[in-house]
């Protein structure tokens, strides 16, 4: 059942502030007059480390991008979700073989699903691939079998300083 569309135009706008950092680009929802659905917002992920190929090599890369159309049945239906930049994962699609997700969050996907709570888990899908359950594509079982050869394999990381211990005076 959808929600009345005021009610969807409040929950949307509160959802997108709440991810107001990963905006690249989103309608104005300020006048309810204006908005129509489906609701297109795209998304960008920086510092989260990920894999790509470049040349023959498998390269971090630390920027991701991804659109999120949210339609009129929104929360209880799934936003669609497309990936834009070249990624190296078995459950990412690159951008020319549809750039779907293989996630968890979107099977799941329910009344009370948030869309910070999608960008976070990810921002946790390209840091930790399941190479265990790859799309099909080219690129997916190729990459799957790249991080099932990789004995103890870790994901790059961002640097972070060192703790500092702070001492009594």
């Amino acid at each position: 059942m959808a929600l009345p569309t005021d009610i969807l135009i409040d929950r949307v706008r509160n959802e997108l502030k709440a991810v107001s950092q990963y905006l690249v680009s989103a309608p104005d929802l300020d006048d309810p007059a204006e908005v129509r659905f489906p609701v297109v917002i795209e998304i960008e992920l920086t510092r989260v480390p990920g894999y790509f190929i470049e040349g023959s090599r498998c390269v971090p890369r630390y920027y991701h991008r991804f659109r999120m159309v949210i339609g009129p049945n929104y929360p209880t239906e799934k936003p669609l979700v497309t990936w834009l930049t070249p990624i190296y994962h078995p459950n990412i699609m690159m951008p020319e073989d549809g750039g779907h997700l293989c996630s968890k969050l979107l099977e799941g996907w329910g009344f009370n699903s948030t869309i910070i709570c999608f960008v976070k888990g990810v921002e946790t899908l390209v840091t930790n691939p399941n190479p265990l359950s790859p799309f099909g594509t080219d690129s997916c079982t190729a990459s799957a079998e790249y991080f099932n050869t990789r004995k103890g394999h870790k994901p790059p990381m961002v640097s972070v300083p060192p703790p500092r211990v702070v001492e009594d005076e």
